[in-house]
């Protein structure tokens, strides 16, 4: 086997098995980032201030995820690389609200 074929054998990725018994899921429309020099904290939680009319109310995190920087930045990798190709399938996402409404709001509504 020549040098080449050999980086290369050793840089192909290996599947690591999962176990997916038990898992759960969670839908999330809100999320902090913080996080310590060392760690990346997300968290992740629900805001119902758009579904349900009246005064302030607080967002209820559910969801907890801690990892470190290089695993947070295969995660940005890894989400980048699945919304540019939704994108480049579907069009573009369009992250502010407002912009995304078909018809703007009428005043005194």
């Amino acid at each position: 086997m020549s040098e080449e074929a050999k980086v290369a054998a050793d840089a192909a990725p290996v599947p690591i098995p999962v176990d997916t018994e038990g898992m759960t899921s969670l839908y999330a429309n809100f999320f902090r980032v913080t996080g310590t020099p060392e760690e990346l904290v997300l968290d992740f939680g629900l805001n119902t201030q758009l579904m349900q009319p009246g005064g302030p109310e607080s967002v209820k995190l559910s969801q907890r995820l801690v990892m470190s920087f290089y695993t947070a930045k295969r995660l940005l990798n890894a989400l980048s690389w699945a919304v540019n190709r939704h994108e480049s399938t579907f069009g573009g996402v369009e992250t502010d609200f407002q912009k995304r409404m078909k018809t703007p709001p009428t005043a005194g509504r």
